[in-house]
């Protein structure tokens, strides 16, 4: 019976060294996408012209993107946002109702089908540079409030390992919409901060485990606990991710494009979430020297004993 239960554990902390170098590679290499090609912010951060056109019979979107392109529009988004006769297009400059009227009759040259225009949207740099700095306090004050929770619920050194994991899954998935210039709008600014909660969510089972454990177990070293809090959290997490990961490859694949980088962006940060409650956390952990003197719970008081003379 022993061997058995001996065998369930997986010596995840032996690793640990060799995933500190992974997630200072991957870390390292997100920030240089980061700092030399930048996010290709969407129009909700830049500003520019959002238009709504409806086609009499469905028009493939690459036979548009090139009508745009040729006529001086290069870059310009072209998605379904609906059925396939549904387009919206946006663009990076500005435009007037009468200027989106005549780019309306220019689409409708191209196609030789009825193209009806349904509604013209513009955002202004201003709007966009207040939602980018909104966008980044929001991600700022989540990871501020998670620190302070767990701070609370656990102890000091949780907290900063569910931080630095946390901090760890948003650079990376910057890192790879930076990358691949993949477009950045509300959307995945949405997703980053799911991302957090998913992710929090995970390192908060394995931070219960191990806080348990520590109080439960009277031998063993702080690496042994943690890799038995780990194996027994194991099945949890994997089914969790998996089932999770199954609804955002549906997402991904036939949700439509107005979603495509919502879904990418979750699944990003919900595989890499998934690697940091396990790699990151823990290792934040062990390398801050976590003892089981950190989580002893307090004597309780006896008022009995404390009314003796």
């Amino acid at each position: 019976m022993a061997m058995s239960e001996e065998k369930k554990i997986i010596p995840f902390m032996r690793w640990r060294k060799l995933s500190v170098v992974f997630s200072t590679l991957l870390l390292l290499g997100s920030i240089a996408a980061l700092a030399t090609k930048h996010l290709a912010l969407g129009l909700d951060f830049t500003g520019g012209t959002q238009i709504e056109v409806i086609y009499e019979e469905p028009e493939p979107l690459d036979n548009i993107r090139q009508t745009l392109a040729d006529a001086g529009f290069g870059g310009a988004v072209v998605i379904h946002f609906g059925s396939e006769r549904d387009i919206l297009v946006r663009l990076s400059q500005s435009f007037s109702d009468d200027a989106g009227a005549e780019l309306v009759e220019l689409l409708r040259q191209a196609s030789g089908a009825e193209v009806t225009l349904r509604r013209i949207e513009f955002v202004g740099p201003q709007v966009g540079e207040e939602l980018r700095e909104q966008g980044g306090l929001a991600l700022l004050l989540a990871l501020g409030v998670v620190m302070a929770y767990v701070a609370v619920r656990f102890q000091f050194k949780f907290a900063v390992g569910a931080v630095v994991a946390l901090a760890h899954d948003v650079i990376i998935t910057l890192g790879v919409f930076a990358l691949f210039q993949l477009n950045f709008d509300l959307t995945v600014m949405a997703a980053l901060l799911a991302v957090i909660g998913y992710s929090l969510n995970d390192t908060i089972v394995v931070a219960d485990r191990i806080r348990e454990n520590f109080r439960k177990l009277r031998k063993g070293e702080p690496e042994r606990v943690i890799d038995i809090s780990l194996s027994e959290t194991l099945g949890r997490t994997l089914v969790t991710s998996l089932t999770t990961i199954m609804v955002l490859l549906a997402l991904y694949f036939f949700g439509g494009e107005m979603i495509h980088n919502f879904a990418l962006a979750l699944l990003i940060g919900v595989v890499v979430g998934t690697y940091s409650s396990i790699y990151v956390a823990a290792n934040i952990l062990l390398i801050m020297n976590i003892q089981r003197e950190d989580l002893v719970l307090p004597p309780k008081e006896d008022p009995e004993v404390d009314a003796l003379p």
